[in-house]
C-alpha cells in the first residue's frame, strides 16, 4: 500500500509543476499547464497499458479493453482553481491509474471495459460554465456554452480548437446508456470529517444538491447623524436578520448547508444608513425537497422583515441543481473494499459538486473520499498522506474486483 501511495505523490508532486507562477497550483482550462499536464498522464495511462485519446471535449481518455460487453468508467478533472492545491482533481485521475496498473500487475483481467476521464473544466475557473467534459460523456451538455467567452474576449469553441480539438464533435461524444456501468471518481475530502474520525477513506453516499437565491432589500439612506432610530428603513438591518436566519434555520435542520457569501451594502459610506443592500443566498443539501422547503422559508422570512420595517424586497431564485445520490451497490462494494484494507467504511455526504454529479445523468455513480490535513482544499496547503494515497489505490482496486463479481 505505501509503495502505491509513494507512486501517486510523486505522480502529483510532478503534476503540481504544471502551473502558472505563484503560490499553489494554477492550472486553467485548455492552456500551456494544461496541456503539459495532459503529456504527462498520457505517458502514465499508457504505462498502465491504456489507450489514450484527447476526446473534442478536451477530455483525455485512457481505455483498456475488458472480456465482455459494457464500460465501467472512473476519472476526476485536471483544472485548478487559481492558487489552489496539488490534490482536488487531479488526485482522482492519479488514482484510478494506478489502480489499473496494480490490476495488471497482479494479472487481473476485468470481464469489462474500463475507461479513465480526465476532465478539462471542472471548476468553472475561465470560463462561465463548467463541466462541459463531463456532460459531453453523458450526453446533456449544452453546445451553446461554446460561445461563451473568457476574460480576454476568447471563446470556449476558439480555446478548444486552439488545443487541438474540434468542438463540432462533442454531440458525438455521449456514451450509450445501456453499456456504462457505472462511475466511480476518487477526490480528497475537502473537509475535516475523516480526519476528526482518524479514517483514511470515506464512502459518500451522495453530492448534495444546490441552489441559489439573490435577494434585494430597499429602504431609505440618509444622515447617520440626522436620521432618528426610530424613523429608519435600514436595510443593512434588515438583511442582517436574514442572514441570523439563514444560520438558524441551517443550524436546525439535519444535513442542509446555508451560506450568505457576500454582501453588496449601498451607499457604502460610514456615515449614511444603508439604504440597500443585494446579497446571495445558498443552500446545499443531500435531499432535495428539504432543500426546497428552506428556500422557501427564507423566502417568507425576507418578506416578513422586509414588511415589519417597511422595506422592499425582490428575491428570486437563480439557480437550481439537483442532488445525485450514489448507487447503493456501488457504494456497499466500496465500503467492502475499505473495511479489507482495515478501514471502518465510514459513509459521509459530499457537499461540493464533482463531475460524478453530471456523469450521473448516464449511469449509477459512486465516490470515494481521501482523507487531507485539516480538511484544507483550494489552498496551496491541501495535502493528503502518501499513505492515504495508497489506500485509496488499493480500495479502487478491490471495488473492481468486487463489480466484476458481482
Amino acid at each position: 500500500m505505501s509503495d502505491w501511495g509513494a507512486r501517486a505523490a510523486g505522480h502529483l508532486e510532478a503534476l503540481a509543476a504544471f502551473s502558472a507562477e505563484g503560490p499553489g497550483v494554477t492550472r486553467l482550462p485548455y492552456g500551456p499547464h494544461h496541456l503539459a499536464a495532459v503529456d504527462y498522464l498520457t505517458e502514465l495511462m499508457q504505462g498502465a497499458g491504456l489507450a489514450v485519446h484527447l476526446d473534442a471535449a478536451a477530455t483525455l481518455v485512457g481505455r483498456a479493453e475488458g472480456g465482455g460487453a459494457g464500460t465501467f468508467y472512473m476519472g476526476s478533472h485536471q483544472d485548478s482553481v487559481p492558487q489552489g492545491g496539488a490534490f482536488d482533481g487531479i488526485a482522482g485521475v492519479v488514482l484510478p491509474v494506478l489502480a489499473m496498473q496494480k490490476l495488471a500487475e497482479e494479472g487481473v483481467a476485468l470481464p469489462f471495459a474500463v475507461e479513465i476521464l480526465a476532465f478539462a473544466d471542472e471548476e468553472g475557473v475561465r470560463f462561465p460554465t463548467a463541466l462541459v467534459g463531463s456532460r459531453a460523456v453523458a450526453g446533456t451538455v449544452d453546445i451553446a456554452v461554446l460561445d461563451m467567452v473568457d476574460r480576454d474576449g476568447v471563446s470556449l469553441r476558439a480555446a478548444l480548437e486552439g488545443f487541438g480539438c474540434d468542438p463540432e464533435g462533442i454531440p458525438a461524444l455521449a456514451r450509450e446508456r445501456g453499456s456504462a456501468l457505472g462511475y466511480l471518481e476518487a477526490h480528497i475530502e475537502q473537509g475535516p470529517v475523516l480526519e476528526a474520525e482518524g479514517e483514511a477513506l470515506g464512502v459518500v453516499t451522495g453530492i448534495c444538491g444546490i441552489e441559489r437565491h439573490a435577494l434585494r432589500l430597499v429602504g431609505e439612506t440618509g444622515h447617520a447623524g440626522t436620521v432618528p432610530m426610530a424613523a429608519r428603513k435600514d436595510a443593512l438591518v434588515g438583511a442582517a436578520r436574514v442572514i441570523s436566519e439563514v444560520n438558524r434555520l441551517a443550524q436546525a435542520t439535519p444535513g442542509l448547508r446555508a451560506t450568505v457569501g457576500q454582501v453588496d451594502v449601498r451607499p457604502g459610506a460610514v456615515n449614511a444608513v444603508p439604504g440597500e443592500v443585494r446579497m446571495p443566498v445558498e443552500l446545499r443539501c443531500e435531499d432535495d425537497t428539504t432543500r426546497e422547503e428552506a428556500g422557501e422559508a427564507i423566502a417568507a422570512f425576507a418578506s416578513l422583515v422586509a414588511a415589519e420595517m417597511g422595506l422592499k424586497l425582490e428575491a428570486r431564485r437563480t439557480y437550481a441543481q439537483p442532488a445525485a445520490p450514489c448507487d447503493t451497490a456501488l457504494r456497499a462494494a466500496l465500503v467492502q473494499a475499505v473495511k479489507a484494507g482495515g478501514g471502518r467504511g465510514m459513509e459521509l455526504t459530499s457537499g461540493a459538486t464533482h463531475d460524478a454529479s453530471a456523469i450521473a445523468d448516464l449511469c449509477p455513480i459512486s465516490m470515494l473520499f481521501v482523507r487531507c490535513r485539516g480538511g484544507v482544499s483550494h489552498r496551496p496547503d491541501e495535502f493528503a498522506a502518501p499513505a492515504d494515497l495508497g489506500a485509496g489505490v488499493s480500495a479502487i482496486a478491490e471495488t473492481l474486483r468486487r463489480v466484476a463479481d458481482a
